[in-house]
């Protein structure tokens, strides 16, 4: 399996950095993409450093870089995670503005018919949010905001994290360990 991984500037770029280690961890190879502001919102918002980030990838392109491999249909991956996804990138890809990578490689996975995954994140929501998101779900692309759960009562904001991640995985059938699943004690 291969997945491409974008991370975009918005709060949250934690998720995207837990997927791209648990997907090491199952050696999935993974293509990761990220935005000039999810780079820079890596250090305000952890204690990674974007060096640490791309060396979890298998492989890494430059968001300015419109002739990666990802930009192409004829790329073979299995789909696409975007974790966090700014509302700049969620009405870029509603609009089929492919203005930077991670816009482009989410249009072509569309376009392809795989699996696309955003976690987005903002709150509140406008009407603008909304509808990009319905105009995309229509589309069979998976809105998945990391929404909080409790019947597993987190401990920690891992716990949290975790969860979110492990919900984007189920999307593309990964096994994980990441959280408890509802009934199982």
């Amino acid at each position: 399996m291969k997945l491409v991984i974008g991370i975009t500037g918005s709060t949250g770029v934690i998720y995207g950095i837990r997927m791209l280690e648990t997907l090491k961890k199952l050696n999935i190879e993974t293509h990761l993409i990220m935005s000039e502001w999810g780079e820079k919102c890596i250090p305000m918002e952890t204690e990674f450093t974007a060096d640490y980030v791309k060396s979890l990838a298998t492989e890494v392109s430059d968001e300015k870089n419109m002739a990666a491999s990802v930009s192409s249909g004829t790329h073979r991956i299995d789909g696409m995670v975007v974790a966090p996804c700014s509302m700049k990138t969620l009405a870029a890809i509603a609009n089929g503005y492919d203005d930077t990578l991670v816009a482009r490689a989410a249009g072509v996975t569309i376009k392809e018919s795989r699996k696309l995954i955003l976690m987005v994140r903002e709150t509140p929501l406008s009407a603008i949010h909304l509808e990009n998101m319905l105009k995309l779900s229509r589309l069979g692309i998976v809105i998945l905001p990391p929404v909080t759960e409790f019947y597993t009562k987190p401990k920690s904001i891992d716990d949290i994290v975790n969860h979110g991640v492990g919900k984007c995985l189920d999307q593309f059938d990964i096994e994980h360990n990441l959280y408890s699943r509802w009934g199982s004690s």
